[in-house]
């Protein structure tokens, strides 16, 4: 097979021991390696590994995929993998070294056998719908994000006045901190943290959740993916923050923004056994009950 290895984790114990025992394996089974040149530089002069690994920089419908990328790493991992597979198709596997690794599903314990279910193809394919971002300006090199875009006011600046519409039609005025456009899969990140809910994967939705609103009857809201979300921003300061998926930049007031499904979605590998009910009882400790 042909595997692409991504990981941002260099210089933590965990993630490089890790790394370099899912390289050695796979090259043990004379797999074909795919990494980053800074990648590729690490493990020749750290793992002592032969000079048979190519290098990528990231893939799209038209370039040569690969079978399977693999991330070493948490949840934040993977999101920037995203940038790397972009509409290749290329499905994406997280090994989880971090924290809750609640995408990353492949646990470093078990590497041997998470391999072997690879190369069997015993696994599915969980396609994530991601939502990618239209302005008047390049906000960002690369405009998908699979969690979630969110507008905020700046550290020091006082709460701002977020006009929102659904396809041109006006919805509603956020007065808040900030506000979540989220997918169903960021439903679990930023948006639950502010009270949102969790959506199911393939649900078709996004969600619209204000951060700190001074508004009591302001809630989240749960709309058709199929809208194309746009917005005004009002405020005392001259500028705001933009953020897709952690990846962040300031914006002015005059800035045009409109969020929409994207055309083509990611595929994320589970392993057997692996659901996204599950993943919310281990993970979230969804239905858990603490009385004594």
């Amino acid at each position: 097979m042909e595997l692409g290895i991504f990981t941002k984790g260099l210089g933590n114990a965990r993630h490089e021991e890790t790394l370099l025992k899912l390289v050695k394996l796979l090259q043990s089974k004379n797999h074909k390696l795919y990494t980053s040149a800074e990648l590729q530089e690490y493990l020749y002069r750290h793992g002592g590994f032969e000079q048979n690994i190519a290098i990528y920089t990231h893939f799209t419908a038209n370039k040569k995929s690969l079978d399977m990328m693999l991330c070493v790493g948490g949840d934040g991992t993977i999101l920037d993998t995203i940038n790397i597979v972009r509409n290749s198709g290329i499905p994406i596997l997280g090994i989880n070294t971090g924290r809750l690794g609640f995408l990353a599903n492949g646990q470093i314990d078990d590497l041997e056998n998470m391999i072997s279910q690879i190369e069997t193809g015993n696994y599915t394919l969980d396609m994530r719908s991601i939502l990618t971002v239209e302005s008047n300006e390049d906000l960002f090199d690369y405009n998908f994000g699979l969690n979630d875009f969110v507008i905020h006011k700046n550290e020091t600046s006082s709460m701002i006045v977020v006009h929102t519409y659904l396809n041109g039609e006006f919805m509603n005025s956020y007065w808040a901190d900030g506000l979540i456009i989220s997918t169903p899969t960021g439903s679990t990140g930023y948006s639950l943290s502010c009270g949102g809910p969790i959506i199911f994967p393939n649900s078709e939705n996004f969600i619209l959740t204000p951060i700190a609103p001074h508004n009591l009857n302001m809630r989240p809201v749960v709309v058709s993916d199929k809208f194309v979300i746009s917005f005004e921003i009002e405020g005392r300061a001259n500028n705001y923050m933009a953020g897709i998926d952690s990846r962040s930049r300031s914006i002015s007031s005059k800035t045009q923004i409109a969020v929409r499904k994207a055309d083509h979605k990611i595929s994320l590998v589970r392993l057997p056994n692996d659901n996204f009910m599950e993943t919310l009882r281990s993970k979230l400790n969804w239905g858990l009950d603490n009385r004594n």
